[in-house]
């Protein structure tokens, strides 16, 4: 898609510049035909919040400018099914930097469906994060942005392998609202309008001084959650309005990554990624995004809640594509593992698989993927067949009510991924071969203690 904006880099100017990892984490050989044998690559994962499937220029929408990230997408690898693991913030990010479904690690609630600021729970010390096991290979790693995997100090970033940490504990709507480095807070309430020009900051300056060591950055960005607050640089500029301005210095943001990645010498020997952790939130109107031609948003496993953009850029690895697999963020995990040498653990199950044949242009095995709302399995996807075992609406300031369906209503998804049209009964076949699926996944689960009601 043309847009009649570039991806300029100039807009903002700055000055200056566990115990497990011995038993699990075993040093093998980089993969073939990366990078030889210089060094293991770099890793940049980019995670929006609140980012609909509609909302970037590369996906669809009309009036959103997104030059950076268009051109990303159409530099590398944009996938037209990925998934994040579940339709809000908590259990997104724990099944991001896990790879594993939040069921498993108790990062779930009865009654709440996200950690909040009095939670004192948190992601146990027994899960193993991307940045945990990337350290233990030697990696410089730092998290930039919004955390929501607990607030506590003993769950902080720093905690959970990350070398520093400099952004929001959770998502900017609660209180208090502290912008923390470290563990230390620097401001409260924290300045909102210039949080994303601050956040690319830390993160550029991060990739300049590790530039001559292997990396892992994760930059997690405030917005487009509500409150929505634009920098004064980008503020009334988009014809979206207000929604349309923070996205746009999000993609900014991008943009400022990638150049500097370039700048540095360093595109070539690094991947980034970027995705959002779940759908648009419909209730706040113009103030919440879209999910385009998908069903319904946030807080719901209609596709709009869970189905989102999928980007991977890596200049003479990833070949300009357009993917139609089915893949998700647990899928992360990995496919970062296996590019860096690093075993993955054998002591756990795991529910994403490595991308790496994938990002070469090879073809990916079907496998079912599994819906979840909290603890609550809501539906499963086989090939193009959904069933929607039980179905809610989007997520609103009062729980919606849940629906119960039996039998399960059946989409196929590739000619309604609109979710219109239930063919249930003219598929049975269909039906029966997806509940046995569900048999099998319940069957094998162990779900861990529930973290979210916990004060």
């Amino acid at each position: 898609m043309t847009q009649s904006r570039v991806c300029h880099s100039g807009l903002i100017s700055w000055s200056g510049p566990r115990v497990w990892l011995a038993a699990v984490v075993m040093a093998v050989s980089v993969a073939s035909g990366v990078l030889g044998a210089e060094r293991p690559p770099n890793f940049v994962i980019i995670f929006a919040d609140d980012l609909g499937y509609g909302d970037l220029g590369c996906y669809g929408h009309p009036t959103i400018r997104t030059p950076c990230l268009d051109g990303m997408a159409a530099e590398g690898m944009r996938f037209t099914e990925f998934y994040s693991a579940a339709p809000v913030c908590t259990p997104s990010r724990t099944a991001l930097l896990t790879g594993r479904l939040p069921i498993r690690s108790g990062m779930v609630g009865a009654e709440r469906r996200v950690l909040a600021s009095n939670s004192t729970g948190g992601l146990p010390d027994s899960e193993i994060t991307i940045a945990e096991a990337l350290k233990a290979k030697g990696y410089a790693t730092a998290c930039v942005g919004k955390w929501h995997l607990g607030h506590l100090p003993r769950y902080l970033p720093t905690k959970r392998g990350f070398d520093s940490f400099f952004g929001l504990p959770y998502s900017n709507d609660m209180k208090p609202t502290p912008l923390i480095r470290g563990e230390q807070t620097l401001e409260e309430p924290a300045m909102l309008e210039t949080l994303t020009e601050r956040y690319t900051k830390e993160a550029v300056e991060f990739i300049i001084a590790q530039r001559d060591k292997p990396f892992f950055l994760y930059l997690a960005h405030t917005f487009p959650h509500t409150p929505l607050k634009a920098n004064p640089r980008f503020a009334g500029k988009s014809p979206r309005g207000l929604f349309g301005d923070v996205v746009e210095e999000v993609d900014w943001s991008v943009g400022q990554v990638l150049k500097t990645l370039r700048e540095q010498g360093l595109a070539e020997r690094t991947l980034v990624m970027f995705s959002s952790d779940n759908g648009p939130w419909l209730i706040r109107g113009l103030n919440g995004g879209s999910a385009g031609l998908l069903r319904d948003g946030k807080g719901s496993t209609f596709e709009g809640g869970m189905r989102e953009p999928g980007i991977f850029w890596w200049p003479g690895q990833i070949k300009p594509s357009v993917n139609r697999s089915m893949a998700s963020t647990m899928d992360v995990f990995p496919t970062l593992m296996e590019l860096a040498g690093v075993g993955m653990p054998s002591d756990r199950e795991y529910d994403g698989r490595s991308l790496v044949k994938v990002l070469r242009g090879g073809k990916r095995e079907d496998a079912s993927f599994f819906y979840y709302d909290n603890a609550m399995l809501m539906a499963v996807r086989k090939g193009p067949w959904k069933a929607c075992l039980v179905t809610r609406a989007s997520y609103g300031p009062d729980r919606p009510k849940i629906n119960k369906h039996d039998p399960p209503l059946l989409y196929h998804l590739g000619h309604d991924p609109s979710e219109k049209f239930d063919v249930a009964k003219d598929h049975a076949d269909v039906v029966a071969d997806l509940l046995a699926e569900v048999q099998r996944h319940q069957a094998a689960l162990k779900p861990g203690t529930p973290q979210f009601d916990l004060k």
